[in-house]
Protein backbone atom coordinates (compact mmCIF):
# COMPACT_ATOMS: atom_id res chain seq x y z
CA UNK A 1 0.00 0.00 0.00
CA UNK A 2 1.28 3.69 -0.68
CA UNK A 3 0.21 7.01 0.09
CA UNK A 4 0.48 9.69 -1.70
CA UNK A 5 0.00 13.60 -1.49
CA UNK A 6 -2.57 15.17 -4.12
CA UNK A 7 -2.34 19.19 -4.04
CA UNK A 8 -4.46 21.85 -5.57
CA UNK A 9 -2.96 24.43 -6.31
CA UNK A 10 -6.42 26.60 -7.65
CA UNK A 11 -4.89 28.10 -11.09
CA UNK A 12 -1.58 27.93 -10.15
CA UNK A 13 -0.09 24.16 -10.86
CA UNK A 14 1.58 25.12 -13.75
CA UNK A 15 3.75 27.90 -12.13
CA UNK A 16 4.04 25.23 -8.93
CA UNK A 17 5.31 22.40 -11.28
CA UNK A 18 7.71 24.74 -13.13
CA UNK A 19 9.05 25.90 -9.45
CA UNK A 20 9.69 22.82 -8.52
CA UNK A 21 10.98 21.61 -11.62
CA UNK A 22 13.93 24.02 -10.79
CA UNK A 23 13.74 23.88 -6.78
CA UNK A 24 14.29 20.52 -6.02
CA UNK A 25 14.63 18.64 -9.68
CA UNK A 26 11.19 17.14 -10.05
CA UNK A 27 9.73 15.79 -13.30
CA UNK A 28 6.23 15.84 -14.37
CA UNK A 29 5.35 12.42 -15.90
CA UNK A 30 2.61 12.75 -16.48
CA UNK A 31 0.05 16.29 -17.37
CA UNK A 32 -3.58 16.08 -18.48
CA UNK A 33 -5.71 19.54 -18.95
CA UNK A 34 -8.98 20.31 -18.57
CA UNK A 35 -9.59 20.33 -22.50
CA UNK A 36 -8.21 16.83 -22.95
CA UNK A 37 -10.85 15.21 -20.75
CA UNK A 38 -14.11 14.01 -22.77
CA UNK A 39 -17.07 16.56 -22.58
CA UNK A 40 -18.92 16.20 -19.30
CA UNK A 41 -22.41 14.10 -18.72
CA UNK A 42 -25.46 16.29 -19.79
CA UNK A 43 -26.45 16.41 -15.95
CA UNK A 44 -22.91 17.25 -14.83
CA UNK A 45 -21.87 20.92 -13.91
CA UNK A 46 -18.64 22.49 -15.02
CA UNK A 47 -18.53 23.00 -11.11
CA UNK A 48 -18.43 19.28 -10.68
CA UNK A 49 -14.49 19.37 -11.45
CA UNK A 50 -13.66 22.74 -9.32
CA UNK A 51 -13.75 26.29 -10.71
CA UNK A 52 -10.54 25.07 -13.25
CA UNK A 53 -12.53 23.19 -15.04
CA UNK A 54 -14.07 26.34 -17.00
CA UNK A 55 -10.78 27.11 -17.83
CA UNK A 56 -9.15 24.76 -20.59
CA UNK A 57 -5.01 25.11 -20.22
CA UNK A 58 -5.74 24.32 -16.44
CA UNK A 59 -4.36 21.67 -15.09
CA UNK A 60 -6.88 18.79 -14.69
CA UNK A 61 -4.43 16.11 -13.24
CA UNK A 62 -0.67 15.96 -12.74
CA UNK A 63 1.94 13.37 -11.40
CA UNK A 64 5.20 14.68 -10.54
CA UNK A 65 8.38 12.75 -9.17
CA UNK A 66 10.65 13.81 -6.75
CA UNK A 67 13.15 11.62 -5.58
CA UNK A 68 11.64 8.27 -5.09
CA UNK A 69 8.64 10.05 -4.12
CA UNK A 70 4.96 10.58 -6.80
CA UNK A 71 3.19 13.82 -5.83
CA UNK A 72 0.29 14.46 -7.23
CA UNK A 73 -1.32 18.28 -8.27
CA UNK A 74 -4.58 19.92 -9.89
CA UNK A 75 -5.56 23.35 -10.42
CA UNK A 76 -9.46 21.94 -9.88
CA UNK A 77 -11.03 21.00 -6.06
CA UNK A 78 -10.58 24.32 -4.59
CA UNK A 79 -12.84 27.63 -4.26
CA UNK A 80 -10.60 30.68 -3.50
CA UNK A 81 -6.82 30.77 -2.07
CA UNK A 82 -5.22 27.18 -1.20
CA UNK A 83 -4.89 26.00 2.08
CA UNK A 84 -2.02 24.03 2.97
CA UNK A 85 -3.06 23.64 6.62
CA UNK A 86 -2.33 20.41 9.13
CA UNK A 87 0.87 18.55 7.46
CA UNK A 88 4.31 18.77 5.96
CA UNK A 89 6.04 17.51 3.06
CA UNK A 90 9.68 16.18 4.49
CA UNK A 91 12.52 15.74 1.87
CA UNK A 92 15.46 13.96 3.29
CA UNK A 93 18.63 15.99 1.46
CA UNK A 94 21.77 13.64 1.15
CA UNK A 95 24.47 16.34 2.74
CA UNK A 96 24.23 19.44 4.53
CA UNK A 97 25.29 21.71 1.57
CA UNK A 98 22.05 19.58 -0.82
CA UNK A 99 19.83 20.40 2.81
CA UNK A 100 21.10 24.20 2.23
CA UNK A 101 20.60 24.51 -1.22
CA UNK A 102 17.38 23.05 -1.14
CA UNK A 103 15.54 24.88 1.89
CA UNK A 104 17.09 28.11 0.09
CA UNK A 105 15.04 27.11 -3.45
CA UNK A 106 12.10 25.96 -1.86
CA UNK A 107 12.13 29.48 0.46
CA UNK A 108 12.89 31.62 -2.63
CA UNK A 109 9.26 33.90 -2.24
CA UNK A 110 8.24 31.68 0.74
CA UNK A 111 8.36 32.08 4.31
CA UNK A 112 10.83 30.35 6.76
CA UNK A 113 9.22 28.43 9.69
CA UNK A 114 12.40 26.93 11.34
CA UNK A 115 15.38 28.26 10.08
CA UNK A 116 17.88 25.39 8.89
CA UNK A 117 20.48 24.19 11.36
CA UNK A 118 21.64 21.39 13.36
CA UNK A 119 19.77 19.58 15.55
CA UNK A 120 19.57 16.34 18.41
CA UNK A 121 18.24 14.51 15.70
CA UNK A 122 19.94 16.30 12.60
CA UNK A 123 23.06 17.45 10.96
CA UNK A 124 20.63 20.26 9.26
CA UNK A 125 16.73 20.45 9.84
CA UNK A 126 14.21 23.37 8.91
CA UNK A 127 10.76 24.06 7.83
CA UNK A 128 9.73 26.64 5.18
CA UNK A 129 6.46 27.34 3.42
CA UNK A 130 7.10 27.85 -0.73
CA UNK A 131 5.17 30.42 -2.19
CA UNK A 132 2.24 28.07 -2.93
CA UNK A 133 1.63 27.95 1.10
CA UNK A 134 3.28 24.15 0.84
CA UNK A 135 4.91 22.89 4.01
CA UNK A 136 8.58 21.78 4.00
CA UNK A 137 10.90 20.00 5.90
CA UNK A 138 13.89 19.59 5.17
CA UNK A 139 16.22 17.32 6.91
CA UNK A 140 19.85 15.80 6.93
CA UNK A 141 19.46 13.10 10.03
CA UNK A 142 21.71 12.15 11.87
CA UNK A 143 23.27 8.65 10.47
CA UNK A 144 22.40 6.46 14.02
CA UNK A 145 18.74 7.91 13.79
CA UNK A 146 18.25 8.27 10.19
Amino acid sequence: MQIQPYLFFNGRCEEALNFYQKAIGARVTVLMRFKDAPPAPKEASPQDCGPAAVAPEKIMHANVQIGETQIMASDGMNDGKPEFKGFSLSINAPSDEEAERIFAALGDGGRVQMSLGPTFFASRFGMVADRFGVMWMVIVPLPDIG
